[in-house]
């Protein structure tokens, strides 16, 4: 990408502010036209979508290339989406699940679980199904010869949307996939899983009316919710600045934990891992050598303990919305690594990864429509899925802040199976590029 407008992370930052800030205006409004349009469209999709505007009008880019007098080429890069995703997220996920109610996370029953692996089995089957249809219209689009060969780069599809960055890694090493074409493939998944992601989002504003088709009993979803609004409106207080600056403290205290204690436990054991004679073995719990799974995890397993203690009382100062906040700060950071135009620039592996993802998509509806299951349960298994635990958590909270912790633990579930799960699909992947 050529180097945008604004390369100043602070100015970056405001642009995202603003596009927030219009989006909670707007949608604040009880009369005129906004109230109309966020009834269709969900303004944490517009928190998503406006940033992908500004980067596709090269106002904002998440990175790009600059070319000197003298030919010379330096890259750049904004640091907003990672210190969302390393800071803001966990600690917004300490502030909402400080007040969760475990057992009632459980009581949603199996449903959770089935639609979780049933997005799983959409991705295993779909990259097949995707090349021998596309085969069929261009054929040179899913070729390649030894470590060019197209289903090589897929495979590390297969990793990301099962798993995460860790899984999609290992597939990259295991399978040797050409690394001058990677990028092509990184290109694919940002771009499919975004639009899978704001078609998620758009599917919230319609969740009553696709539950009603789809016969869902959505009791335990709502026995959770309420038990927690119950819970706040009882501990409810007007904050104060002493509040506020405990949440903080509790938050990135946490978060200060996360990190250190990942510092340690990823080289441990990636360590450990790399011991294992087998190197199916290795491959599979690769993603215990992956800081970002370990940030997670424990964030939010001492959020859980926290949640036993006093400390679950400041969801009445509003925890779970300066929780929510920080999951919109995360949100525009997504959005602005979408290039709307980056569609049109690989047409034929985006086809690919468009009906990969139709078919996964088609599979959970299926599903769920046969077991009745909530529209929250498809989209969060799915979310689960394909964008892991920096998304999940968007997608549940944007039901309730509550449901936020579902989504980490669902995702959580697909890093671990998330490379043996694309090795499966890999093989697959193979035997379809030589039908």
């Amino acid at each position: 990408m050529t180097e945008p407008l604004f390369t100043n992370d602070a100015i970056v930052f405001g642009v995202l502010m603003l596009s927030l800030g219009f989006v909670f205006y707007t949608e604040s409004k009880t009369s005129g036209f906004w109230p109309k349009f966020y009834k269709i469209v969900p303004g944490l999709f517009m928190a998503y979508f406006l940033p992908a505007i500004f980067t596709t009008l090269g106002i904002i880019a998440p990175e790009w290339e600059t070319t000197s007098s003298t030919g010379e080429v330096a890259k750049g890069s904004s640091n907003l989406y990672y210190v969302s995703s390393r800071f803001l997220l966990p600690a917004a996920l300490v502030l909402m699940t400080l007040s969760i109610n475990l057992k009632a996370v459980f009581n949603l029953g199996s449903k959770a679980l089935i639609m979780f692996f049933t997005g799983t089995v959409g991705i295993i089957i779909g990259g097949p199904i995707a090349i021998l249809l596309i085969s069929m219209v261009s054929p040179e689009t899913v070729g390649g010869a030894d470590f060019d060969a197209v289903w090589r780069g897929l495979s590390t599809l297969a990793g990301s949307w099962i798993g995460g960055g860790a899984n999609q890694t290992a597939m990259l090493e295991i399978y040797q996939y050409n690394p001058a074409k990677y990028g092509a493939m990184v290109f694919v998944d940002i771009v499919i899983a975004n639009i899978w992601m704001a078609i998620l989002l758009i599917g919230i504003g319609k969740k009553d009316k696709i539950n009603k088709w789809l016969k869902a009993d959505t009791s335990a979803i709502e026995e959770l919710k309420e038990k927690v609004s119950t819970f706040t409106e009882k501990i409810k207080r007007t904050p104060t600045l002493t509040d506020f600056m405990i949440m903080l403290s509790i938050a990135f205290v946490t978060v200060g934990i996360g990190h250190f204690s990942a510092e340690y436990l990823a080289p441990y054991f990636s360590n450990l891992v790399a011991g294992f004679e087998s190197e199916t073995t290795r491959n599979v719990f690769t993603f215990l050598g992956s800081q970002f799974f370990w940030l997670i995890s424990i964030s939010t397993l001492i959020a859980i303990i926290l949640s036993y203690t006093k400390a679950k009382n400041y969801e009445g100062a509003g925890a779970s919305k300066i929780g929510s906040v920080f999951i919109y700060v995360l949100v525009a950071t997504i959005g602005m690594k979408m290039d709307l135009l980056m569609i049109f620039d690989n047409l034929g592996l985006v086809a690919i990864g468009a009906v990969w993802m139709t078919i996964h998509a088609v599979l959970l509806i299926l599903v769920a429509k046969l077991i009745k299951a909530p529209y929250f349960f498809l989209a969060v298994g799915s979310q689960a899925n394909v964008g892991g635990a920096a998304s999940a958590p968007i997608v549940a909270q944007a039901f309730h802040p509550s449901l936020a912790t579902v989504g980490v633990l669902l995702a959580v579930v697909g890093y671990a199976i998330g490379t043996i799960g694309a090795i499966v699909c890999t093989i697959l992947l193979e035997l379809a590029s030589k039908v």
